[in-house]
């Protein structure tokens, strides 16, 4: 059957590096081969014959080179492309023997690399007196036609180069291979250039897959030889020195080295290296086909764009978790006038009107925004929380209206949605709105009565659906009387008005809340070994006494401290609890004046009449101011002022009983 042609496109490409005596013999294989593959072929023997190949492999001529001897040795050794080896078989060198024993009794042979032992036995059924040598380079195998010759052997089997230098001396010179055996060197190479094809295929999608990635990547296979690598990594490793495909990845550096993954099959992640001055995340990962690690890739990563991607990420997240978590089901307290404003906050929820929520700092009022979107028709849209008073007043317009493309020098490229657009068909929590400044006030009326913004740099409206709940501190009306808020826009706010108690006017809620935050701070802490119940019995006066001007996030706060205190007692029984004096000294000491709203001051001559109630009062309970407040019907700040009020009076407090 003859053998069929291959077309001419997929062709492998072979490249016979020969020398004379050899070429001689296989150009005859070589015709026979032409319809299967394209050849050339090259004379050249060691370091002529390595050069000559590299200049081909460097061309990209080549798939497969085909030699023997010692080229097919230094080619293996010396190039990264496959080599296919023209075998010496024993067969052939009995048919040289057989052929030399007809010319001479005594034959030389010259092989590269080592002798042939196992020819010793074949000697006496040859009848034939053989010398063997060995050569390494040109000149120890001249070397040994020199030895030969001066032993009187006229016969010489060899490679090659061994003929032909046996011929310069005179001898006779028989090439130790057979035409089989170049035939089969030649069918070898065929089958090394399929799977090289197969191999190119695999390899050049891997390379088109990685030249579609940012991250540096390279992969090697089971020699460690690169057998892809995209542009980012060779602009890396182009720093050091400009990588090849077929290349050993330890000739370049030994940083990046894969040996170990190549050996263990385990994958590697990251890793920090310092390379070139700079520092890099280095995942490793071997490469497994049917069972076997066949090779490993490698990724850098710049750590300073993974630490810049970090931060994007967290103020995205920020920005994006446009969610409200709290509910009025997680609002604790007991307390008529907190009771009370949760059951109007309930009211206003239903609605779609303004809210402005006054009340002292740390009262809860985002907690209160958060409970009304997510008990309203909003429940399920955005929620989005600005702090007025955190940010300078072009970037706070920036963050409320957004900007486009170019509006200003650092503005973000295609520009940026505003927390308006952000919190469309949702609500938008403005906090701290007493501190927006007057010309920001402007813009937000126009938005609250138009229900379009515009963002910076552009002239485009763009239609919002949003609730505003806003909330201050700080007294509003006052503020519009000394034309420090605008009144338009405080009557816009003011629609729905909801009040915070502080804390301090929250009788029994003290004990109830700290409580629930005193057991959320021991297990923070990893303080196990008590329960809140068991602490407040101890501190639970202390807390009831102190005004709290701080409210709820100055006691959660003083939770947190407490638990801190704790953590170094593993049982109750041993707890000094005369030490919180000094880790807590506002508990213990007497309370500053606590500024209230306005409120209709006694008569100067009924002064000291509610200073005698107070003492009265505070004597029926033992000296426990929080108890003797509230008989009155007063807070506790007020107490101490009514105490205060006759400067020769003592008040003598008690420790707080258990």
């Amino acid at each position: 059957m003859p053998t069929p042609v291959t077309p001419l496109a997929s062709r492998p490409r072979l490249c016979f590096v020969s020398y004379r005596q050899i070429r001689l013999m296989a150009m005859p294989i070589v015709a026979e081969y032409r319809d299967r593959a394209e050849i050339e072929v090259i004379d050249g023997s060691f370091e002529v014959a390595l050069d000559l190949a590299r200049q081909r492999l460097d061309s990209g001529l080549v798939d497969v080179f085909v030699s023997a001897g010692s080229n097919a040795s230094l080619l293996r050794s010396g190039i990264s492309a496959p080599v296919a080896t023209i075998q010496l078989s024993g067969f052939d060198i009995l048919q040289a023997l057989i052929k030399a024993r007809a010319t001479a009794d005594r034959v030389g042979i010259v092989m590269y690399g080592h002798t042939l032992p196992e020819l010793e036995s074949v000697k006496g059924l040859l009848n034939i007196d053989i010398h063997q040598y060995a050569y390494q380079t040109p000149d120890s195998a001249r070397a040994c036609i020199r030895q030969l010759h001066s032993d009187g052997i006229r016969v010489v089997v060899g490679s090659s180069l061994v003929v032909e230098l046996a011929e310069n001396a005179g001898l006779v010179g028989l090439l130790a291979y057979s035409h089989a055996s170049i035939r089969q060197g030649f069918e070898d190479a065929l089958e090394l250039a399929r799977v090289a094809q197969l191999e190119a295929g695999r390899y050049e999608q891997l390379n088109t897959v990685l030249h579609t990635l940012q991250e540096a990547v390279l992969a090697v296979n089971q020699s460690e030889q690169i057998i892809a690598i995209n542009p980012a990594m060779q602009r890396i490793l182009g720093m050091v020195r400009a990588p090849r495909l077929g290349e050993p990845l330890a000739s370049i550096t030994t940083d990046l080295s894969l040996r170990e993954t190549l050996e263990s099959g385990q994958p590697e992640h990251g890793a920090v290296l310092r390379l070139q001055g700079r520092d890099w995340i280095a995942n490793r990962t071997p490469i497994h086909e049917s069972g076997q690690t066949t090779g490993a890739a490698l990724t850098l990563y710049d750590a300073r764009t993974i630490h810049e991607a970090d931060n994007s990420l967290r103020i995205q997240h920020r920005r994006s978790d446009h969610a409200a978590r709290h509910r009025f089901e997680s609002l604790a307290g007991q307390a008529p006038a907190f009771l009370q404003a949760v059951a109007r906050a309930r009211r206003y929820a239903a609605t779609d009107f303004s809210v402005l929520i006054t009340g002292e700092s740390g009262t809860g009022k985002e907690l209160f925004a958060q409970a009304m979107h997510n008990a309203s028709p909003r429940a399920r849209q955005p929620f989005v929380a600005i702090n007025c008073a955190a940010f300078p007043e072009t970037l706070l317009e920036s963050e409320l209206f957004g900007h486009e493309e170019g509006a200003f020098t650092g503005a973000r490229r295609g520009g940026k949605r505003g927390l308006f657009e952000a919190a469309h068909t949702g609500t938008l929590f403005l906090d701290e709105i007493g501190d927006m400044p007057l010309t920001l006030q402007t813009r937000l009326l126009r938005v609250l009565q138009e229900r379009r913004i515009t963002r910076l740099g552009s002239v485009t409206p763009i239609p919002v659906d949003v609730r505003v709940i806003a909330a201050t501190h700080q007294p509003l009306l006052q503020m519009v009387n000394a034309r420090q808020f605008r009144q338009d826009l405080y009557y816009r706010l003011n629609t729905l008005t909801l009040a915070l108690p502080p804390l301090r006017d929250r009788n029994g809620d003290v004990q109830a809340l700290a409580a629930r935050l005193l057991a959320h701070s021991l297990t923070r802490v990893g303080v196990s070994s008590f329960a809140a119940a068991e602490v407040l019995v101890n501190v639970g006066g202390a807390l009831e006494q102190h005004p709290w001007p701080g409210n709820v996030r100055e006691l959660e706060n003083m939770c947190d401290r407490i638990a801190v205190w704790l953590s170094q007692y593993r049982r109750i029984e041993r707890v000094e609890w005369s030490g919180l004096r000094h880790e807590c000294p506002e508990l213990f000491a007497a309370p500053p004046d606590i500024e209230q709203a306005p409120a209709a001051e006694a008569p100067e001559s009924e002064q000291p009449d509610r200073h005698a109630l107070a003492l009265a009062a505070l004597e029926r309970h033992g000296g426990r101011p929080g108890a003797a407040a509230a008989e009155l019907g007063i807070s506790r700040s007020t107490f101490w002022r009514w105490c205060r009020d006759k400067p020769s009076a003592t008040v003598e407090t008690h420790e707080p009983e258990g």
